[in-house]
């Protein structure tokens, strides 16, 4: 049973010609796929699509075996696939790194306490201990991207949809991504236009062009 399965989907902003018409996507637990294509063809609004934020003209989102139609529905998901924004800006907004991550944990019903321990947990495998109590506005966009990262790992998803994770990463902090990725054991949906980094992380996927996705060759 796949984890995510997009059957002819097909989506236009207000006023604009349509930037997906009929795509079909297919992803199954374990698997890493990339969607490539230039700026403005659809990756991004895919991937809302995928988790609920926008919703297609026609077509289909199953996730999990199940169709998802409803905000309910779609809130499951989203407890399900963590989502790594293209800016950090859109998904951090407490006040600390600790605050940030432990916010996921204490929605799903978690403790303080063991809301605590998990940010303590993700902060020691992702080795950025030493960001835990800094204030997040403050970070530099390579540590934001990093954070945001374990904001999404501390929900535990079964699935991983990245969109462009290395924007405002130096040479370090994108060595230190690619390790941290491939260590991990969820199936990930990648959009990037780093080739190198594709090609370490997800070498396989998808073009998107004309409104539809064609599996490239492997």
């Amino acid at each position: 049973m796949p984890l995510l399965e997009l059957r002819d989907i097909s989506f236009a902003y207000p006023a604009h010609a349509p930037v997906l018409e009929g795509a079909n996507l297919t992803i199954h637990a374990g698997e890493r796929l990339s969607i490539v294509g230039p700026n403005g063809v659809g990756k991004s609004t895919l991937l809302k699509i995928a988790v609920g934020l926008l919703r297609p003209s026609s077509g289909q989102v199953l996730a999990f075996g199940q169709e998802r139609r409803t905000e309910t529905e779609f809130a499951e998901v989203r407890r399900r696939i963590g989502y790594v924004f293209q800016d950090p800006d859109d998904q951090l907004f407490c006040p600390t790194v600790a605050e940030d991550i432990a916010f996921g944990p204490l929605n799903l019903g978690k403790s303080r306490d063991e809301a605590l321990a998990i940010v303590d947990d993700i902060l020691q495998q992702l080795h950025l201990t030493h960001l835990r109590d800094r204030i997040t506005h403050r970070l530099s966009g390579g540590e934001k991207r990093l954070v945001t990262l374990a904001t999404v790992l501390a929900m535990e998803p079964e699935m991983l949809l990245l969109d462009e994770p290395t924007n405002a990463l130096d040479v370090e902090n994108e060595a230190r991504l690619i390790e941290i990725l491939q260590n991990l054991p969820q199936a990930i949906l990648l959009i990037s236009h780093n080739p190198e980094f594709s090609a370490k992380i997800a070498p396989e996927g998808y073009g998107l062009r004309a409104g539809k996705l064609e599996r490239l060759a492997g």
